[in-house]
């Protein structure tokens, strides 16, 4: 059995349970939703549009409790260019990101059947990995007006289901099955207009959920009807939002709109056939998504361990990081970031640094124990992990202050601090070799300004009586203590 440790912040949570109700006509239901739009030749009758519109984005991983509010990332304003008859895309996106950091951020993204290519803000190419162009395809589908005529098209593709929930109304609904994914369309009894479509995705923590997209404020272009707000909703919390502020069909595309390098396009990838959608979309909302089908590290990469001081080993070479203190009888871990890939990656490298050793402590830096007996207890059954398969207990220790893992071999303090960042963080002090793990609040990777964040951390480290450590962090590397007196300096 695990410990897990992690920081006490009282949480209460509420569930929404769906009510099936009565199937009705899958066929009839696609088909008056048709209608409702304006008929399936006015539908299909663009050949190129022209969206101008404008985002909004959330991340509720990031918010500062697990029962605060998502955090907010940014506005953005968007031009989506679409030839219909080639099914290519283009989106131009400028965005004023607030969080993690206040940046500006310009890049494009087209898209093809075939391939996906990236460009920056200087006009620089390069191939999109496979799980973001299986992303971006997927959710072009999503949107498209054209996805209930197509099933119209393919009536195999059209499966009943009961009447499903969203929030507290009850409405019938379809399956659909196409190539870029299996989506499920609520239809509003009233207006026959699709009010949401919604796939099953897994998500790291939250499991088997319901991402949505709820369709609203609909307006005449061109003959048929088109929904001007689309919220974006995992599990009922607001993640995306697109406003569109101007749709034009049929106007001409301008020159090299869809210009790819040559040398570019030959290396670009298809479309994976399946993928982690939504660490993909959320890290992309994020401005922080590596574009690497390894996930977890850049391509060509890899995870490894540095070794810090005899029994401490810092696991780096991707995004997340992690941190292994061995011990007389057991290991201890500091963090399990992303997913069961890397945490696979960082047990086997532990077992194999420290045979015979098992992992007795996993040392959770963010939130509380509620959060984490929720997260344990969510289902896995759309790609079930190693707990899934086969549940085990975890005893969950909290740290409401401070605790002390020690035997004669080793120390090590744990510190729930006061900080701008989450409400229950942990910093780690191994003791002997002096150092201490910091994640979100320090993270290495070249000069470190002082901020709140910053700040906590000095706070803490001078009402420990900690100096002359050495700060690794649960991102970048590693930094002197020594060195960086300023960017901890207190107020």
């Amino acid at each position: 059995m695990w410990r897990i440790l992690v920081p006490t912040v009282a949480l209460m949570f509420g569930a929404t349970l769906a009510v099936p109700a009565a199937a009705q006509s899958s066929a009839d239901l696609v088909r008056q939703s048709v209608a409702a739009q304006g008929g399936a030749a006015a539908l299909s009758a663009a050949k190129t549009t022209i969206i101008k519109g404008e985002a909004k984005h959330w991340e509720p991983g990031q918010s500062y409790s697990p029962t605060g509010e998502a955090r907010f990332l940014g506005d953005s304003t968007y031009t989506q260019t679409v030839d219909n008859m080639t099914r290519t895309a283009r989106v131009d996106w400028d965005r004023d990101m607030k969080y993690p950091a206040v940046e500006r951020l310009k890049y494009s993204e087209i898209t093809a059947p075939t391939f996906g290519i990236l460009v920056d803000d200087k006009g620089a190419q390069q191939p999109m990995s496979s799980i973001r162009l299986a992303a971006h395809w997927r959710e072009r589908e999503r949107a498209s007006p054209r996805l209930l005529v197509r099933a119209l098209d393919a009536p195999d593709s059209i499966s009943a289901l009961p009447d499903q929930k969203i929030g507290d109304r009850s409405l019938p609904a379809v399956s659909i099955k196409t190539r870029a994914g299996t989506f499920i369309v609520l239809f509003d009894r009233t207006t026959h207009l699709p009010a949401v479509i919604r796939t099953r995705d897994a998500d790291n923590v939250y499991g088997d959920s319901n991402y949505d997209m709820i369709l609203s404020d609909w307006k005449d272009v061109g003959g048929t009807k088109r929904a001007h707000t689309l919220s974006f909703q995992l599990n009922g919390m607001e993640v995306q939002r697109l406003t569109l502020k101007e749709v034009i069909v049929n106007a001409p595309i301008p020159p090299n709109t869809f210009a790819v390098n040559d040398e570019v396009k030959a290396k670009a990838k298809t479309a994976a056939t399946d993928a982690p959608y939504q660490w993909v979309l959320r890290r992309l909302f994020l401005g922080r998504f590596l574009d690497s089908d390894k996930v977890y590290y850049p391509e060509g990469g890899g995870l490894k361990l540095t070794e810090l001081a005899p029994n401490v080993q810092h696991v780096v070479g991707g995004t997340h990081n992690s941190l292994i203190a061995a011990m007389k009888d057991g290991i201890v871990v500091f963090d399990a970031p992303i997913g069961e890939g890397q945490s696979r990656w960082v047990i086997d490298a532990a077992k194999a640094k420290y045979p015979g050793k098992a992992i007795r402590q996993l040392v959770l830096t963010h939130q509380a124990r509620p959060f984490f007996e929720k997260m344990f207890q969510a289902e896995h059954k759309l790609s079930p992990d190693a707990l899934a398969q086969q549940p085990k207990p975890a005893k969950i220790v909290d740290v409401k202050d401070t605790l002390s893992l020690k035997d004669e071999t080793v120390t090590i303090n744990l510190y729930n601090i006061p900080n701008p960042h989450s409400d229950g963080m942990i910093i780690g002090h191994v003791v002997g070799p002096n150092l201490v793990w910091v994640t979100d609040l320090i993270s290495p990777r070249g000069p470190i300004g002082r901020s709140l964040a910053t700040v906590a951390v000095g706070d803490a480290l001078r009402k420990a009586g900690i100096s002359g450590s050495t700060i690794v962090g649960g991102h970048g590397t590693t930094a002197k203590q020594a060195e960086i007196t300023a960017a901890l300096a207190a107020n």
